[in-house]
């Protein structure tokens, strides 16, 4: 086993912080957990056995895009926390800010959330019993958030879409099925990284599946522009992709394809 612990997906780069605002009327609501504000939304029978915790890139759960695609993730069954782990200053507030220092800001907004994620968790799980069943799904940012989550035994699954800020350790350590929902063009985590990701994936036999999709760069998952084909296409998949990647793994009587056919 190599002794390396390299960075596989680097920091957000100039794509990151373009957003694209997609249309529509969000439906969940703000609440607050352990004093962290929380966007909400769950099933329309308000069934609460299934915890889905949304880590969102550096444009924060309740910029529209994201709070759209949670609600996608309620309307596939789960109830959804998203966590504002920059409470309040997602990078939506900075975007037409002259002179806006990047790294700053994103080293500033690691050392928040290394601080509000583990007592948010802990807030989540006290709220929602041991009976639940919980997965986490993280974009860009809350990836690395997602792989130091996914080390709890409370999480069933976990996914992670065109992440940034992992190194080879974090693929060592993840014990839980991971998903990994990539894009052909990806400057943080590109092709020879993913590949050495998988690499250590097969060596520690963990399960795992990727989708990767053409036509699409960084960002495509939850900022796809849904005018431009490729786009539209694999963030619906994306989406869909994950809420069936977690329903394999907390659906006792789940119907498979093979039953289907």
């Amino acid at each position: 086993m190599s002794a390396t612990n390299r960075v596989l997906a680097g920091p957000p780069g100039d794509c990151c912080f373009k957003g694209f605002q997609h249309h529509g009327t969000a439906e969940g609501s703000k609440i607050s957990i352990a004093g962290v504000p929380t966007y909400f939304v769950e099933t329309k029978d308000k069934n609460q056995d299934k915890i889905l915790i949304f880590l969102a890139d550096v444009w924060g759960p309740f910029y529209q895009s994201n709070a759209l695609l949670q609600d996608f993730f309620a309307q596939s069954g789960f109830t959804v926390l998203g966590i504002d782990y920059f409470l309040g200053d997602d990078v939506s507030q900075h975007d037409q800010e002259e002179g806006f220092d990047r790294m700053k800001w994103i080293g500033e907004m690691h050392k928040i959330a290394k601080g509000v994620v583990p007592k948010w968790w802990e807030a989540v799980k006290a709220k929602y019993g041991t009976d639940a069943k919980y997965t986490v799904s993280g974009y860009c940012f809350g990836a690395a958030y997602t792989m130091d989550l996914a080390a709890d035994n409370a999480i069933v699954a976990a996914s992670i879409a065109h992440p940034a800020f992992l190194n080879e350790d974090h693929f060592r350590k993840i014990t839980k099925p991971l998903m990994l929902s990539c894009a052909e063009t990806d400057h943080t985590f590109p092709l020879p990284s993913r590949r050495i990701a998988e690499d250590i994936l097969i060596e520690h036999k963990r399960q795992y599946y990727f989708q990767v999709f053409s036509g699409v760069a960084h960002g495509f998952a939850s900022r796809g522009d849904p005018n431009i084909s490729d786009e539209r296409w694999g963030r619906e998949q994306s989406a869909q992709g994950i809420s069936g990647w977690f329903h394999r793994f907390l659906d006792e009587k789940h119907t498979s394809l093979k039953q289907k056919l």
